[in-house]
């Protein structure tokens, strides 16, 4: 059914009121992988709103330039850079490249990902590799490699990872990614443990449907009524959205969590009731085994 009209839809401030103030990140470095595009690119925005230089970094140099583009219009301060997160040598680089350009990096957003709707007995060992290696190895080098330049300086810093609900419930068509980003969700636990008492806090933010025009779904009307009319909030999320609570996980603002994965999907992983519709395996699908493609 669609969502009734007499049905209260919340909506978040304009793109141009982000809720925390234009000087919160002030003098301060962010690196954020596949900033590029997509949710990067809302989470780099996010953080350029709060005052920090932003280093956007993906393997497309020309897609990161061209997100570099539309930070600076913000009046950050940007430069971009391209490397793949799962080469040490190319991320270290990235990072000294970061650097001497912007200044320390003390901030982390860990987004680079790649995902696709396949079977599980359909992935072949390169696909499994190329999501969960983007993912996995990608978060734990680009994070070891600022939390060792920031133990050295003396600096306290913050991680913020790009989770997915569906860690907790898997998602048909999506063991490669389901694996990669539970790993991920762990990964932010034992890392905060690991640096607690360098002050440098890891948390993670288990994103639901935020449409944008490089998800796979894109973000047509058309593509997104499905998915609105099965979330409690009565939409998808608002892409800006996931860059704010994103960029505030690393303000003072949450500087007393660490170690934590917040749910941000509208309540899409609590909609469970008596009655709901059919199950229909995801091989028998007639749009695909994600359902709505």
């Amino acid at each position: 059914m669609t969502v009734p009209a007499h049905h209260i839809v919340p909506e978040p401030p304009a793109l141009e009121k982000p809720p925390y103030p234009a000087d919160i990140f002030a003098g301060r470095t962010v690196l954020v992988s596949g900033g590029g595009s997509g949710m990067g690119l809302a989470m780099a925005k996010a953080f350029a709103q709060g005052g920090a230089k932003v280093a956007v970094m993906g393997r497309s140099l020309e897609r990161a330039e061209a997100g570099a583009e539309e930070i600076a219009a913000l009046g950050a301060a940007v430069h971009a850079i391209s490397a793949d997160v799962r080469d040490p040598a190319a991320i270290a680089a990235a990072f000294d490249e970061a650097e001497r350009v912007l200044g320390p990096v003390t901030l982390l957003a860990n987004n680079a990902g790649a995902n696709f709707p396949v079977l599980a007995e359909n992935i072949s060992a390169n696909a499994w590799n190329a999501v969960t290696r983007i993912a996995i190895d990608g978060t734990f080098l680009c994070s070891t490699e600022m939390v060792r330049r920031c133990i050295a300086r003396g600096d306290s810093g913050a991680i913020v990872n790009n989770s997915a609900q569906y860690i907790w419930t898997g998602f048909p068509g999506d063991a490669h990614s389901a694996a990669a980003k539970t790993a991920q969700a762990t990964m932010t636990k034992a890392m905060a443990r690991d640096w607690k008492t360098h002050n440098i806090r890891v948390n993670a933010v288990a994103a639901g449907f935020f449409p944008h025009a490089s998800s796979t779904n894109g973000d047509a009307p058309d593509a997104i009524a499905p998915l609105q009319n099965m979330i409690p909030a009565g939409r998808t999320g608002r892409i800006r959205e996931f860059g704010w609570l994103s960029a505030m996980t690393c303000t003072p603002l949450f500087g007393g969590m660490t170690g934590q994965v917040i749910v941000q999907d509208g309540g899409e992983s609590l909609r469970r009731s008596l009655m709901m519709p059919d199950f229909v395996p995801p091989r028998e699908r007639a749009n695909g085994p994600w359902g709505w493609l």
